[in-house]
C-alpha cells in the first residue's frame, strides 16, 4: 500500500515540474500575438517574457528553505492554488501592465513548486535505488517540459487565442490539489527555525539585478547600451558577497553554504552550472540557425529543436540503470564526455544538408547530460539530512537557472564577436542582415545574406568548440572530486552519505 502511495504521489508531483517548465518556454511562441492584441512595446514585452523567470530566480532559495518550516505539502498546494489562479487572470489580462504583474505573481507561485516537489520525492521515496528513479523521472518532467512548451503553443494558437497558453496550465494544477492531501506526505524540518527576513532580502537583491544583468548583455552585447546591466552585475555580486558572509555566520542560515564542503555537492553544483552555459549557449544558438540560416518557421524550428529535449529525457531515464552497471560519478563523467562529442559534431555544420547533423549533434549532446541531472541531483539530496531537504533542492534550482541564464549571455556574446568579426562590418546581426536584405536590390541582398549565414555558421562553430571544452572540463572534475581521500571539514550530515558512497563498488 505505501509503495503504491508513493507512486501516486510521483505521478502527482510531475504535474507542477512540467508545467513550470513549458510556462518558461511556452510564451516564447504567444509573445507577437500576445503583444499585438494588448499594445504592448518592446519594453513591456522583455518584462512579460522576463519577469516570470527573474521572481523564480529571485525566490527559490527562500521557498525551498521556507517548505523546510512551515512545510513542504502545504507551501506546494499553496502555490499551486495561486498558481492555477493567476494562469486564468494572465489569460484574460486587460493589457500589457496587468499581465506583467501577473506574470511576476506567476514566478513567485512558480518558485514554491520546483524545490517542493524534489524535496518531497526525497520524503516519499527511502530506498535509494527507488528514490534515483523518481529523481530522474522528475528530472525528465522537467526537461521535457521545456522542450514541449513552445510545440504545445504552437499547437494551441493555432485554434485559440493566446490566452489558452495561460489555461493549459490549470487542469494539472487541479489535480494537484484534489489528490495531493491524500497522496502527498507533510513534512517540515523540526528544528529548522525561524525564516530570516534579512537574509531574504539580501538573496533578492542579490539574484534579481544579476539575472536581469546577465539578460540584457545577452541582447545588447558589450555594446555601449551595456552600461546599466555591467553596473546591475556589480551591484548583485557585491550584495551576493554580503549575503554570503551573512549565512556563514547564521546558525540557521537561509542557505547552508557549508554543505558547499562536501566534495560531490560541490562538483555536482558547478556542474550543473556549467552545463547550463554549454546547454543554453548551443541551444540559442541552434535555434537561431533553424530560422535564420536554414529558413524554418518559428514552429517547425520548435519541432525541429525537440530532439535536445528528447535527448535530456532518455538520458534521465536511462542514468538509474546505469548507475547499477558502474559508480555514479563514472556515469556522470561518461555522459559529459558524450555531451563533448555531441557539441563537437555541431563544429561540422554547413549548410542546407547539414540538418541531420544538427539534430544529431543536439540530441547527443543533450543525452550525455542525463546522468549529471539525474543521478547528481539524487547525489545532492542524499548528501542532506531530511530536514535540509528543501534547501538542497533550492541550491539545485538555483545552479541550473543560472547556467542557463549565464549561457544565454557568455556564449550569446562569443557568438555575436565572431559573428562581427567574420561579417566585416556587412552587419551587426543574422537578424539585422536578413532585414535589411528585404530593402535591397536581389544581388545586393543575396550577397548580403550568403555573407551573414557563413558568419553566423562560423559562430556556431566556435560555440560548438566552447561547449566541448565545457563538457570534457566536467567529466574531469567529476572524476577528480568524486568521493574519497578527504571528508576533513565537511559537515556531519555530508559526510556520512559521502562515505557511506565511498564505500559502495
Amino acid at each position: 500500500m505505501r509503495v503504491t502511495r508513493a507512486r501516486l504521489g510521483l505521478a502527482v508531483l510531475m504535474l507542477p515540474t512540467l508545467i513550470v517548465a513549458m510556462d518558461t518556454t511556452a510564451l516564447l511562441l504567444a509573445l507577437p500575438r500576445l503583444s499585438a492584441d494588448l499594445g504592448a512595446d518592446n519594453v513591456q514585452q522583455l518584462w512579460i517574457s522576463d519577469g516570470y523567470g527573474l521572481m523564480v530566480a529571485g525566490l527559490v532559495i527562500t521557498m525551498g528553505t521556507l517548505g523546510d518550516r512551515i512545510g513542504r505539502r502545504r507551501l506546494l498546494l499553496g502555490g499551486a492554488a495561486a498558481f492555477a489562479a493567476l494562469s486564468v487572470v494572465a489569460a484574460f489580462a486587460a493589457g500589457p501592465l496587468m499581465l506583467i504583474v501577473v506574470r511576476a505573481l506567476l514566478g513567485v507561485a512558480g518558485a514554491t513548486l520546483a524545490p517542493s516537489t524534489l524535496a518531497l520525492i526525497t520524503n516519499l521515496f527511502r530506498d535509494d535505488r527507488e528514490r534515483g528513479r523518481a529523481i530522474a523521472l522528475w528530472a525528465t518532467c522537467q526537461f521535457a517540459g521545456g522542450a514541449a512548451g513552445p510545440v504545445l503553443a504552437g499547437l494551441l494558437l493555432q485554434h485559440f487565442w493566446w490566452g489558452s497558453v495561460f489555461l493549459a496550465a490549470v487542469p494539472p494544477m487541479a489535480v494537484l490539489l484534489l489528490a495531493g492531501p491524500f497522496v502527498l506526505p507533510e513534512f517540515r524540518g523540526g528544528a529548522a527555525g525561524r525564516l530570516d527576513p534579512t537574509s531574504v532580502a539580501l538573496s533578492l537583491a542579490a539574484v534579481l539585478p544579476m539575472v536581469y544583468g546577465i539578460k540584457q548583455l545577452a541582447v545588447r552585447g558589450t555594446s555601449g547600451g551595456a552600461v546599466v546591466p555591467a553596473a546591475a552585475l556589480v551591484l548583485g555580486a557585491a550584495v551576493g558577497a554580503v549575503f554570503v558572509r551573512r549565512q556563514l555566520r547564521l546558525e540557521t542560515p537561509l542557505l547552508d553554504l557549508r554543505l558547499l564542503r562536501g566534495r560531490p555537492f560541490a562538483a555536482v553544483l558547478v556542474s550543473l552550472v556549467l552545463a547550463g552555459v554549454a546547454m543554453a549557449g548551443t541551444g540559442l544558438l541552434v535555434t537561431q540557425y533553424l530560422q535564420g540560416v536554414l529558413g524554418h518557421s518559428p514552429v517547425v524550428s520548435a519541432l525541429l529543436f525537440a530532439p535536445m529535449g528528447l535527448g535530456v529525457a532518455v538520458g534521465t531515464m536511462t542514468a538509474p540503470a546505469l548507475a547499477e552497471r558502474v559508480p555514479q560519478t563514472t556515469a556522470i563523467a561518461g555522459g559529459l564526455a558524450v555531451s563533448a562529442l555531441g557539441a563537437l559534431l555541431l563544429v561540422g555544420v554547413d549548410g542546407p544538408g547539414s540538418l541531420p547533423l544538427v539534430m544529431a549533434g543536439i540530441a547527443v549532446l543533450a543525452l550525455g547530460t542525463g546522468p549529471l541531472f539525474a543521478l547528481g541531483t539524487g547525489l545532492v539530496m542524499r548528501s542532506v539530512p531530511p530536514e535540509r531537504a528543501g534547501s538542497a533542492a533550492s541550491m539545485s534550482e538555483t545552479g541550473n537557472y543560472f547556467g542557463g541564464s549565464l549561457g544565454f549571455a557568455l556564449l550569446g556574446v562569443l557568438a555575436a564577436v565572431v559573428y562581427r568579426d567574420r561579417a566585416a562590418g556587412g552587419s551587426d546581426s543574422l537578424a539585422g542582415a536578413l532585414a535589411a536584405a528585404e530593402h535591397l536590390p536581389a544581388d545586393r541582398g543575396a550577397e548580403l545574406l550568403r555573407g551573414a549565414r557563413a558568419a553566423f555558421t562560423a559562430s556556431l562553430h566556435v560555440t560548438g568548440l566552447v561547449a566541448a571544452a565545457i563538457f570534457a572540463g566536467l567529466a574531469v572534475l567529476v572524476l577528480a572530486l568524486r568521493p574519497g581521500a578527504r571528508t576533513a571539514g565537511v559537515p556531519e550530515a555530508v559526510r556520512a552519505p559521502e562515505a557511506e558512497r565511498a564505500a559502495r563498488p
